[in-house]
């Protein structure tokens, strides 16, 4: 560096004067004295170099006859910069990504701390947890993908009755028979099953009601014949529903497979079940205990309500809601344990000795139980000051552990309901009137453009686990 040009920064160390920043093609000047009110920075620390050498180990390129500092990083980035040093707060728009931000900032020695309070929650929320703002995308992307996997599933076992006697015929009986509101067939069938399915239920529980109970001559409570009839009526339109669907299904080997299959099985099964066990005690007084057996399995009979889920799409998100969302369940109720059994301790050490309804600590349990799920039957109830201080802080933490998985389980369940929107909507359109003339309609751009995002995603995440790569990359360029 000549003598002069050393002069000119000592003097602009000092005095008021403006040097030339150019941030990849983006030119500005700024005041030595506004640079100098944050001396920790890059910038800052530009001022007080006194040789070339000092000076390109925190600029990229020094132009000594135009007192001009260049920086090979982002412009569209610098004017954040810029505004920092005015005003010495940093503001993050929405759609910056947060991590190019958080490197760019971190390369001109500005703290986190600067980003303003408008900005801050939204900044390191978006950094802490950037999956939660993708949620949408990834779920739509999912929905496509998978709803294409399945409707090719269904367009297969369409295909299979081509070679099946009486092919189309039973392949019309299937759709009907499978896919409500595929015709004007299927929803009459669909509306009469419901309302079986409806009428079973109301009859099992006008069963158990005094007014409608009958007592035999030995004292032995018998139904009413009215609700026998019902009964064996609703069995009968079971047992029709099940070997009408088998007799038609595509693959008989896979029937059973299919969750709301098996739904309609058990729904018979306990009927059977139970008139096998009357008759053999019948003829066998020494088996009377498997009586027993019979009226526990009668009460199986409120599990026909699942039933419905063959006709409700919600009924079908929730189950496979339920059965994704196994992770949050378990978190679920690993949270409610440990709070259980914490609140169960303290109410048991406060109250043991004044509340005989917690004096032992399952006694403890029941309480906690009931109060962190807000349910507050009041059965028990602290009595002391310190019981009923603990019972409140049992009922906030309560609500905060039930509220936390909330969020995701939810945003599953409108995620699964999207996709099974899309099957529907997808086998309704489908023509099979005079055999497989089309593949269903799908979209093979948007399912190939997912699948090469996603496999982006994935590269781009490996490439943010490992830092020792990035910062190699940083230094050679």
């Amino acid at each position: 560096m000549t003598g002069q040009s050393l002069k000119a920064l000592s003097e602009a160390n000092f005095e008021d004067n403006e040097i030339s920043i150019n941030v990849g093609g983006f030119k500005k000047k700024m005041r030595s004295n506004t640079l100098l009110r944050f001396p920790e920075t890059r910038l800052g620390k530009l001022l007080s170099c006194h040789s070339k050498e000092s000076i390109l180990e925190l600029c990229d390129d020094y132009d000594d006859t135009k007192n001009e500092f260049y920086f090979d990083r982002n412009p569209e980035l610098f004017p954040y910069v810029l505004h920092f040093y005015k005003t010495g707060k940093l503001h993050v728009m929405g759609e910056l990504c947060v991590f190019s931000f958080s490197q760019e900032i971190e390369y001109w020695g500005i703290n986190e701390f600067f980003i303003d309070s408008c900005c801050s929650y939204s900044y390191h929320g978006r950094k802490m947890e950037p999956d939660q703002e993708k949620w949408e995308e990834q779920s739509d992307q999912e929905s496509t993908t998978s709803s294409f996997d399945e409707i090719l599933a269904f367009y297969n076992d369409a295909s299979k009755f081509d070679k099946q006697p009486f092919g189309n015929i039973r392949r019309q009986l299937w759709l009907a028979l499978d896919n409500p509101g595929y015709s004007v067939l299927s929803r009459i069938f669909s509306v009469l099953s419901i309302v079986v399915v409806l009428g079973s239920i109301v009859t099992m529980c006008l069963n158990s009601l005094a007014d409608f109970q009958i007592v035999d001559s030995n004292g032995n409570p018998e139904e009413d014949p009215r609700f026998e009839i019902v009964e064996h009526f609703g069995i009968a339109w079971f047992t029709f529903e099940l070997v009408a669907r088998f007799a038609v299904a595509p693959d008989f080997l896979k029937f059973f497979k299919h969750a709301l299959n098996l739904i309609d099985l058990m729904s018979i099964l306990p009927f059977y079940i139970t008139l096998i066990v009357n008759l053999v005690v019948e003829s066998s007084p020494t088996l009377a205990n498997l009586g027993r057996v019979a009226q526990v399995l009668r009460l199986m009979r409120i599990f026909r309500i699942l039933k419905l889920a063959r006709h409700s799409t919600g009924l079908r998100s929730l189950g496979a809601t339920l059965k994704y969302s196994y992770r949050e369940v378990g978190l679920l109720l690993l949270y409610l344990s440990v709070g259980i059994s914490i609140f169960s301790v303290v109410a048991y050490t406060i109250e043991k000795e004044e509340n005989e309804g917690l004096a032992t600590i399952p006694a403890c349990w029941w309480w906690a139980t009931v109060s962190m799920t807000t349910v507050g039957y009041g059965d028990v109830v602290p009595g002391s000051t310190a019981g009923k201080l603990t019972a409140s802080a049992c009922i906030l933490a309560g609500i905060l552990v039930v509220v936390l998985p909330i969020t995701l389980i939810f945003n599953k369940f409108s995620h699964f309901y999207r996709r099974q929107k899309q099957l529907e909507s997808a086998m309704r359109s489908c023509d099979f009137g005079d055999g497989m003339k089309e593949v269903p309609s799908v979209n093979l751009r948007d399912y190939y453009a997912y699948k090469v995002k996603s496999l982006m995603a994935s590269l781009t995440n490996m490439s943010r686990s490992t830092p020792s790569e990035l910062s190699l990359s940083d230094s050679l360029h």
